[in-house]
């Protein structure tokens, strides 16, 4: 087996100090270098306004990460002596914390520099522009932004603006942490590295897909985020559109980075626009109520107090989407996000249209099942005669394969798989600018249909699986979702 590659880098998250930092970011590269991935002379560096020296950061990563990683001293104390912490107060009107990074970064100018901003959008831009100010872009540095890249399109494309002054579209790299799941990566080997699926991957063999992503949590503290940002664009504008765009694309010729990228972007401008009283007919809306020991939406404990908002953000969301194209004519994808679901999952569901004549009673069409979340893997249900005498009895069983079963090393949880690709210089997994504005271009009329509308989101009692409207909008061409029919 070849040892892992190495990159030398200096890597400076902004945000340093913050939740992303601590429960995702940091146990990622300890991973990574625990596994022989960070070069000896990688360092972390944080920024915050924080006013933490590099022992007060080192004991707050000690105290808030250490138990979640691996046992290993060793590795740990090297990790450790990886951190570093500055002080910028980005945007204000002190510059001095500046001079600390540029003299820390000085004489490296030959190391790929990352900076990722593990902060909220409206300040990409102005770190961008104050690190330029402050000497620190090189032709080997890197800039990673955080979803959500802005509210609509027109933010967006300001954003886009800001950052693309200072930085090439080669050194942006966009992240949404679902593309570097396990589950992800194998449904395009699934599709392009098998010869069975392609042939009926289309119209005439599959009826339609249904995409989730459903959490049981609700939001708890973060309401004044939440209140301004809703569940369209929380999660569908990225982590699901990003998903279907992989079921959708046409094969690239070569597993290239633009090759792939650039087949994501067709998929998203075929996407029928759901515009004007359509959005009544092809969207669900709703906000969870309170529940046995549940609290209501409005009721979550929050920093913020309750105004209209609060009231009219969505919580849960459906939406039945068309993509225009001859692959895909007549294929709905259906679209589901919800906070307080029943579970916590996260798949995608491919449901193949019945045989064309059946000889046996009790047939159900086959599936193929990609779960994301919790326990990543892939199942085909087909159907099989149950053992015994007399009359044939059909039943559906699955053809599963389980990652964590079936593999011997360890499934890399999302930002190591995708800090891994930054620091190896690979845009593959991440979203260029038209495929991101795209995006938005689909979602602006929904939101501002609803936005505009006098109605409130439906109503769904905390711990079911959504309001009435998302079990009509299938029901109306006789559909189910995935697990009304389990």
């Amino acid at each position: 087996m070849s040892s892992p590659t190495s990159h030398t880098a200096d890597l400076v998250v902004f945000g340093g100090t913050g939740d992303l930092s601590m429960r995702k970011l940091l146990p990622a590269l300890f991973h990574s270098d625990l596994e022989g991935r960070l070069a000896p002379e990688t360092r972390i560096v944080a920024m915050s306004r924080g006013g933490l020296t590099d022992a007060d950061f080192r004991g707050k990563v000690d105290a808030e990460v250490r138990a979640a990683v691996p046992d290993d001293a060793v590795a740990w104390q090297r990790f450790l002596g990886r951190l570093h912490h500055v002080s910028v107060d980005v945007g204000g009107e002190d510059k001095s914390g500046w001079s600390t990074v540029v003299r820390m970064l000085a004489g490296h100018e030959d190391r790929d520099r990352v900076f990722y901003l593990a902060s909220p959008p409206m300040t990409f831009g102005p770190f961008c522009r104050e690190l330029q100010e402050a000497g620190l872009v090189t032709p080997r540095s890197r800039v990673v932004l955080e979803k959500p890249l802005g509210r609509d399109l027109v933010s967006a494309q300001r954003i886009n603006d800001e950052v693309g002054e200072i930085f090439d579209e080669r050194q942006i790299f966009r992240i949404d942490h679902y593309l570097g799941k396990e589950t992800v990566q194998n449904l395009l080997v699934l599709r392009f590295a098998n010869a069975f699926l392609e042939p009926i991957w289309n119209s005439l063999w599959i009826d339609h897909v249904q995409i989730t992503a459903a959490e049981t949590v609700g939001t708890p503290g973060r309401r004044g985020y939440y209140d301004h940002a809703g569940a369209l664009r929380d999660m569908v504008q990225n982590h699901l559109l990003q998903l279907l765009t992989l079921v959708a694309m046409e094969p690239p010729a070569r597993n290239d980075r633009e090759a792939i990228r650039d087949e994501k972007v067709k998929v998203l401008q075929s996407l029928r626009p759901i515009v004007g009283t359509e959005v009544d007919r092809f969207t669900v809306r709703g906000q969870y109520t309170g529940a046995a020991d549940m609290p209501s939406y409005l009721d979550e404990p929050a920093s913020t107090p309750t105004t209209e908002a609060s009231r009219r953000v969505e919580t849960f969301t459906a939406i039945r989407a068309e993509i225009k194209n001859w692959r895909w004519a007549g294929v709905p994808f259906y679209l589901r996000t919800g906070k307080r679901m029943p579970y916590r999952r996260s798949e995608i569901v491919v449901q193949f249209k019945d045989v064309p004549h059946s000889i046996y009673p009790g047939g159900t069409p086959n599936r193929l099942v990609l779960r994301l979340q919790p326990e990543e893997g892939i199942e085909l249900h087909i159907m099989a005669k149950e053992p015994g005498a007399g009359e044939t009895l059909l039943k559906p069983v699955p053809l599963s394969l389980s990652f964590g079963k079936t593999f011997t090393t360890r499934v890399p949880e999302a930002y190591e798989r995708l800090l891994t690709d930054v620091l190896a210089g690979n845009p593959t997994l991440f979203m260029r600018r038209d495929e991101v504005e795209a995006a938005w271009r689909w979602i602006d009329p929904i939101l501002a249909a609803w936005e505009s509308s006098a109605d409130l989101p439906e109503p769904y009692p905390a711990g079911t699986t959504g309001p009435a409207g998302a079990h009509e909008l299938l029901g109306r061409s006789g559909r189910a979702w995935h697990e009304e029919e389990a």
